[in-house]
């Protein structure tokens, strides 16, 4: 696995952040102290060869062709259970993950153009979205995702891709270079509600972009109803333990605001169902049905209002 992001620096020629950013990932794959890493290796050389089509502009991005033995090759994809984000169809196996992210991007991608955009990806996961946005014309993604697991889906998908110009960094958004890095967009999808500090998070995004470039905040927020208010859990929310505040959408355009961006626009809110994060077999722990109140769907299990999520767009 060395060498894994030699490719990097070569997408972006004389981008030092990103030469930087490139020896750091490496560094940290390579050095990375996991128990599981030698099984989820294993996994990875045990995928066939099957290149093949490509196919990225599509629900299910497809990648490789059809593997002969699909049952050997579905064992060893399942091998890196859990597949949080997705649906992929990797050499004729389908990956049905938990989150459809599908839904969430069709809800984005008609709001952005992406043509020969330099993206970067904060809490990516395995790159999923990635492969959409290079579907939708972004000539370059960065992922960063400490959670090593995503970093070797990733690698799997990159098995039957081959070399696209979508990479996850096995990295904390504290752990990157401090900016300017020169991104055209930022995306945060899933994450600002994990930071204890708000502002410094958004303030981190910002630095990362290039002057008039565009973030991508996409967060829980507080129902319609109560837009100028701040839920602070005190303990669990939705039965997540790191969830330190979930605002309203006005008080969330505000937050932005005091970091810095300009043009603030709330593109989407939409409440989270269990036919958009479930159960699966590529994902068999619990999941959101499990974490919404069974008398009572609009209420999380210790009475908090139930997950509902917005996505906003901001210049730098």
């Amino acid at each position: 696995m060395a060498g894994v992001y030699s490719e990097l620096p070569r997408c972006w020629p004389g981008n030092g952040w990103i030469r930087e950013a490139a020896r750091l990932a490496e560094h940290c794959l390579q050095h990375h102290t996991h128990g599981d890493l030698p099984c989820w290796r294993a996994a990875l050389r045990s995928l066939p060869a099957t290149p093949g089509p490509v196919v990225l502009d599509q629900p299910i991005p497809t990648l490789g062709s059809e593997a002969e033995d699909r049952a050997s090759l579905r064992a060893a994809l399942v091998a890196l259970h859990p597949w949080r984000k997705g649906p992929f169809c990797l050499a004729g196996v389908t990956i049905d993950s938990e989150w459809r992210s599908d839904l969430k991007w069709a809800r984005l991608s008609a709001h952005l153009d992406l043509a020969g955009c330099r993206v970067l990806d904060v809490g990516s996961g395995n790159g999923y979205y990635g492969l959409r946005m290079l579907g939708a014309g972004a000539q370059l993604v960065v992922g960063v995702d400490p959670t090593v697991l995503f970093v070797m889906q990733w690698l799997a998908c990159r098995h039957f891709s081959g070399e696209l110009a979508n990479f996850v960094l096995p990295l904390g958004l504290e752990e990157l270079p401090p900016g300017p890095a020169g991104f055209d967009a930022v995306f945060s999808m899933g994450v600002l509600y994990h930071r204890r500090d708000h502002l410094q998070h958004l303030r981190q995004l910002r630095a990362l972009l290039r002057p008039g470039g565009t973030l991508v905040l996409e967060t829980l927020v507080l129902p319609p109803d109560r837009d100028d208010d701040l839920l602070v859990p005190r303990e669990r929310y939705a039965r997540m333990r790191n969830v330190w505040a979930v605002p309203g959408t006005t008080r969330l355009g505000r937050w932005l605001e005091r970091a810095g961006f300009r043009n603030v626009r709330l593109i989407d809110v939409t409440r989270t169902t269990i036919a958009e994060q479930r159960t699966t077999p590529w994902m068999r722990f619990e999941s959101l049905a499990q974490a919404l109140d069974p008398n009572d769907s609009a209420r999380t299990v210790e009475g908090h209002p139930a997950p509902v999520r917005a996505i906003l767009l901001a210049r730098a």
